[in-house]
């Protein structure tokens, strides 16, 4: 179909305008004032906001393996209701992605089921180097490396392994960092005072500033060592922010940085409400940390904005400290979120653009995504900045079903997505007529 959005407050570049977009063949074929051409369908968008459809650089979709938690059909759904559009996902399902056959086993899941754009990073275990190597460039985002373990079983963190990876991987390489040897004597200590009752208030002190600095700091030394392509995720303390630079632009660096919603949103203090349900790693700190984040989103040392959504059931999450496993589901509210620092005066909506849909399409080098711009894909979302809302099971797309946020309200809606040109979601309705499309790159420099 054809469409014509009529009216918009268009939000592209660090502007907004007012003008029309029209859309033909899944792209953008024309921005302007005044367009008057005919269409399939023309949308009234006055007093809403155009905006690129936000590319998220790191969910957990569960599929294959873990599907009870969440798949490739309800997980994009969610997204989509957000305004993210394309979604990079991780490797760390069962079994993990180890193999270039497993990896395109999940391409070919999505193409079925995914109402989102999508990619998936090929993962690095110990002993997989050539089946990382044959990875396309083109095709797949990169490479993931668990310098920590997280969920799943891959962790990396034996220097000469690493050496290998970084010396060797052409593709941006995507890292979790957080040292295992002081995550491992941290919860030593707790258990012996506790036993299995760990109050879960001590997470950040289990999974500490430490940690997370011995590792990223290994990692940017590698980088730094080899010239290797390196994006360290989900940056969660003041010390490590010191490790990145904001004096060139981001398309000149070779290693960037990502800060996730829920780190920025909630401090150590949050745990005695939410407990177990915001337990994530790198673990939520306290406010001298939170603090510290904004400042250097807003002076670009930290580059994306994405979620790491990982969802559990709300069964898994009820266990002691020990046992609920750690992620939280945010894809479908991360626009929501950062739209509450926008009303309080702390970001401007062209920041938050900037961050969400600019930095990752340049960071990852995504073709033609990322902008609003003609001859792009139509990846755009609607947002109705006055509308108030709350979250309830009744609008959580997420297949376990819940949200921290729930009984929150927010103010500011998506109404529209559209996806590659489909109009893939209206209002609160999803259209799966058509499934969204890979993403593909530009080869690294």
């Amino acid at each position: 179909m054809s469409f014509l959005i009529k009216n918009a407050k268009i939000i592209n570049r660090g502007k907004i305008t007012s003008g029309d977009i029209y859309i033909k063949n899944g792209r953008i074929e024309q921005i302007g004032a005044g367009i008057d051409r005919p269409a399939d369908r023309e949308i009234n968008a006055e007093g809403k906001y155009a905006m690129p459809g936000i590319i998220d650089d790191q969910v957990h979709f569960r599929d294959p393996g873990l599907t009870h938690k969440a798949d490739l059909y309800t997980e994009p759904r969610a997204a989509v209701a957000g305004g993210t559009t394309t979604y990079m996902e991780m490797p760390n399902t069962v079994p993990n992605a180890l193999t270039q056959e497993l990896l395109e086993d999940k391409y070919r899941t999505a193409a079925k089921k995914s109402l989102a754009n999508y990619s998936f990073f090929m993962g690095a275990g110990n002993d997989n180097l050539e089946e990382v190597l044959r990875t396309d460039a083109e095709q797949v985002c990169g490479v993931k490396i668990f310098m920590g373990s997280s969920t799943g079983n891959m962790l990396v963190d034996n220097r000469t392994t690493l050496e290998r990876l970084f010396s060797n991987v052409p593709l941006l390489i995507a890292t979790h960092c957080e040292d295992e040897d002081t995550i491992r004597k941290n919860a030593a200590a707790y258990r012996a005072v506790y036993g299995e009752e760990v109050p879960v208030e001590y997470h950040p002190r289990i999974r500490n500033e430490a940690g997370c600095f011995i590792s990223s700091s290994m990692a940017v030394d590698l980088a730094k060592k080899h010239n290797t392509r390196l994006h360290i995720l989900h940056l969660s303390t003041r010390e490590e922010l010191d490790l990145f630079r904001n004096d060139i632009p981001l398309s000149e660096k070779r290693i960037t940085s990502e800060l996730c919603v829920h780190h920025l949103y909630f401090n150590s203090l949050d745990y005695l409400n939410y407990g177990t349900q915001i337990k994530c790693n790198p673990a939520i700190k306290d406010e001298t940390n939170r603090a510290a984040l904004l400042p250097a989103l807003l002076d670009n040392r930290l580059d994306i904005i994405a979620t790491d959504h990982a969802p559990h059931t709300w069964e898994e999450k009820q266990g002691t400290y020990f046992n609920a496993p750690s992620g939280v589901p945010l894809v479908q509210h991360s626009l929501n979120v950062m739209l509450e620092f926008y009303q309080k005066g702390e970001i401007t909506l062209e920041r938050i653009i900037e961050k969400m849909c600019h930095a990752p399409a340049e960071c990852f080098r995504i073709k033609d995504r990322g902008y609003l711009e003609e001859g792009m894909f139509a990846d755009i979302a609607l947002l109705d900045l006055e509308e108030k809302w709350t979250v309830a099971k009744d609008n959580i797309h997420y297949k376990c079903n819940w949200s921290p946020f729930e009984k929150h309200e927010f103010t500011g809606k998506v109404t529209h997505t559209f996806v590659s040109g489909h109009l893939a979601y209206e209002n609160g309705k999803f259209n799966e007529e058509k499934q969204g499309e890979r993403a593909t790159f530009a080869a690294e420099r």
